[in-house]
């Protein structure tokens, strides 16, 4: 019978080191993008957006509603600086709303 080592982990240490073996970084950090737009603008702003993507650090947000998207145009910077603070890291540089 193997010996037991009683060396005890955390969950979120054994999560980050399977993403990190895994290569899955890009794709949980999408995800965390996503969930991010939708807890910063709202159930009003996220039941306007059909697709949240993030090309080259320009975080892509498409909307049906062309008086939103006028709307969120005004305080890009804001959101950028939002997101990026929520998100814990400097991912997305701009704003482009589609």
């Amino acid at each position: 019978m193997a010996k037991r080592e009683n060396d005890s982990f955390s969950i979120e240490d054994l999560m980050k080191t399977f993403i990190k073996e895994n290569n899955l970084s890009k794709g949980m950090q999408k995800i965390k993008i996503e969930e991010t737009w939708i807890k910063m603008m709202g159930p009003g702003v996220a039941n306007h957006t059909t697709s949240v993507k993030l090309q080259n650090k320009t975080l892509v947000i498409q909307l049906t509603s062309s008086v939103l998207r006028e709307e969120l145009s005004y305080g890009k910077d804001k959101i950028v600086k939002m997101m990026n603070e929520e998100i814990g890291d400097d991912v997305i540089s701009k704003l482009m709303l589609v």
